[in-house]
C-alpha cells in the first residue's frame, strides 16, 4: 500500500464514482460524524457518485438509499442494490435470489444461528438482523464484549461447515448461501443502471474501505483506498488495497473525499 498522497492527480481526477465501505469508513466508534455526512454531500453535488457497499441490512439500505446524498447503495455483502429515483419517488430493488430462494436460506441459517449461539461463547445475533432479508450477522465487537480471534474463527467455521459462504467485517460475521458478493453485486449495478463496463469503469472508480469482508473490491478495482484502521485486520486479509490514508476510519475517508475535491477543483 502506498500513501494517499501518492496517489497521481491525473488520476484522482478522472474519478467519476467513488464506492465506499460504511462501518469504519464512514463511521468512527459506531457513528456517522457530521464530516462524513458532509462530504458525502459535497462529492455528490460535485457530480461524482456516491454509492455505499456495505453489510448492513436491507431495512437501514431503504433508508440509506432515500435519505442520504448517495447514488445507490449495495447491502448484505451483495445481497441486493437499491436505487431511490427522487424525481419519480420511486425505489427499484434488485436482488442476486428471489423472494422464494431468500425464504428457504432464512430457515437453513436459523439451524446455523442456533449452533453458533450454542457453541461460541460471549457471540450474539447482531442487533439489525430484525432488518435483513438475505444474510445472518453474527456479533463479535459492536454491542457484545469482543470476543478473541479464535472465536471470530469458529463461528466462521460452523457457517462453513453448514455450506454457507462467510466474511468477516470489523463488527460482524456475515453468512449468506449463493455465489455472491459486494463486487459481483457492484457490477451488476454499475452495468444494469448506470451502464458501465469493465473497459469504462476501472479508471473511473474509487473503492475505500477497511476490513477482510472488502478483499473482494479491493482485489479488483485499482484505485482501491483503505482508511488507516485497515491496518488493525492486517492479519486477516492477503488481498491489500492499493493507497491507504494517513487517518483512520471517517476521518480517513473525508482525507480521501478532500483529495478527490481538490483535484477536481484544479482540473
Amino acid at each position: 500500500m502506498r500513501p494517499l498522497c501518492e496517489f497521481p492527480q491525473e488520476d484522482l481526477r478522472k474519478i467519476k464514482f467513488i464506492l465506499t465501505d460504511i462501518d469504519d469508513t464512514l463511521t468512527t466508534n459506531g457513528r456517522l460524524p457530521a464530516k462524513s455526512y458532509h462530504a458525502l454531500e459535497k462529492l455528490h453535488q460535485a457530480d461524482i457518485k456516491v454509492i455505499p457497499i456495505t453489510g448492513r441490512p436491507a431495512g437501514w439500505c431503504d433508508h440509506i438509499a432515500r435519505m442520504w446524498p448517495v447514488d445507490a447503495v449495495v447491502g448484505e455483502n451483495g445481497a441486493f442494490y437499491f436505487v431511490y429515483e427522487q424525481s419519480k419517488r420511486k425505489i427499484i430493488r434488485r436482488y442476486w435470489k428471489s423472494k422464494k430462494e431468500r425464504t428457504a436460506d432464512q430457515k437453513m441459517l436459523e439451524k446455523i444461528q442456533k449452533k453458533i449461539l450454542t457453541t461460541v461463547k460471549g457471540s450474539a445475533v447482531a442487533s439489525d438482523q430484525a432488518y435483513r432479508e438475505a444474510d445472518l450477522a453474527i456479533d463479535y465487537c459492536e454491542d457484545v464484549k469482543p470476543l478473541p480471534d479464535s472465536s471470530v474463527i469458529q463461528i466462521v467455521d460452523v457457517f462453513l461447515k453448514a455450506g454457507a459462504v462467510a466474511k468477516i467485517s470489523s463488527i460482524h460475521v456475515n453468512g449468506w448461501f449463493g455465489d455472491y458478493d459486494k463486487l459481483k453485486m457492484t457490477n451488476v449495478l454499475l452495468e444494469e443502471y448506470f451502464q458501465q463496463n469493465d473497459a469504462e469503469f476501472m479508471d473511473k472508480i474509487v473503492f475505500a474501505g477497511d476490513s477482510p469482508n472488502d478483499e473482494p473490491m479491493f482485489g479488483y478495482f485499482k484505485n482501491s483506498v483503505g482508511v488507516g484502521n485497515i491496518m488493525n485486520h492486517a492479519d486477516q486479509i492477503k488481498q491489500f488495497p492499493a493507497w491507504i490514508t494517513t487517518k483512520n476510519d471517517a476521518e480517513g475517508f473525508s482525507e480521501l473525499a478532500d483529495a478527490l475535491l481538490t483535484a477536481k477543483a484544479d482540473s
